[in-house]
């Protein structure tokens, strides 16, 4: 049978938000990736494992799951969740005005899990955005305000948002969000740079600063990562997948991988069955 990578939408075409409580009977899923939005799951109860792209998690409640469209993950639950998911649609984000509540969710938007030391008033503003279903102007001005609260309530009460990233990080962001856009990857750091109205120097500068990596190793980064998603999660040969990632032939999308990876593309799928 083919592989093939599951895409799930649990949002309605014309909804740009959504948030509901966690469903309680949901223990195991399948690997899957959404549907073109983000997601924040929290979790005030449960245990077992939650898996994005391949990398296991432990449910510890109260924790902050993080799920960018890109990924792929799944969850195996040991005990009865609690919680809620949040669904935000790129579209919300467009038709927002507070440049502060975009700057947020680009913060977030970083991590994966996080440990949070203080839920209460982070329950209670799921709680009322998951209460609150008004209408069109007034309920996007409504749930704009709950969202920024709520954003601005885990970075403060979440443990590893207080490390780094203390400057501004506009161009970082915009180079981060065309990796991750619809745009087939392209291992050339001048293409992005082109493309966000910089200098490869530039751009290299500002990912040093941001993230302490150069723009060529934050670019293979998302290369690999997207590599070992089609691989693990797909049946397409080697060379198609070179082909899908932009390399010229697959012996040099080999030789790619294995200077990150240390290991071949073949060898790194058949360990992941």
């Amino acid at each position: 049978m083919s592989k093939i990578i599951l895409t799930k939408n649990k949002i309605q075409l014309n909804q740009d938000l959504k948030i509901s409580p966690f469903r309680k009977e949901i223990r195991n899923t399948s690997p899957h990736k959404h549907d073109n939005y983000f997601e924040i799951v929290y979790l005030s109860e449960g245990s077992g494992v939650h898996s994005i792209d391949s990398q296991e998690y432990t449910v510890k409640p109260p924790v902050i799951f993080l799920i960018r469209k890109e990924q792929i993950h799944h969850w195996a639950l040991t005990a009865e969740p609690n919680g809620y998911v949040l669904i935000i649609k790129k579209s919300f984000i467009d038709n927002c005005l507070d440049r502060e509540l975009q700057n947020l969710l680009a913060k977030l938007s970083y991590h994966t899990s996080l440990e949070l030391a203080d839920e209460t008033s982070i329950n209670q503003l799921f709680e009322l955005l998951c209460k609150e279903k008004t209408d069109a102007e007034q309920g996007q001005l409504i749930h704009e305000g709950l969202l920024k609260a709520l954003l601005a309530k885990i970075l403060i009460a979440s443990k590893p948002l207080n490390s780094k990233r203390n400057i501004p990080l506009n161009l970082y962001q915009s180079f981060q969000e065309l990796l991750r856009g619809d745009l087939p990857l392209r291992n050339n750091v001048t293409f992005y740079a082109k493309q966000l109205n910089t200098s490869s120097q530039n751009l290299n500068i500002i990912c040093r600063k941001a993230n302490d990596q150069s723009a060529a190793e934050v670019l293979a980064e998302f290369i690999i990562k997207e590599a070992k998603r089609l691989l693990i999660y797909t049946d397409n040969t080697i060379s198609e997948i070179a082909f899908e990632l932009n390399f010229s032939d697959s012996s040099h999308f080999v030789k790619y991988f294995k200077r990150f990876t240390n290991t071949t593309p073949k060898v790194f799928r058949e360990s992941q069955n």
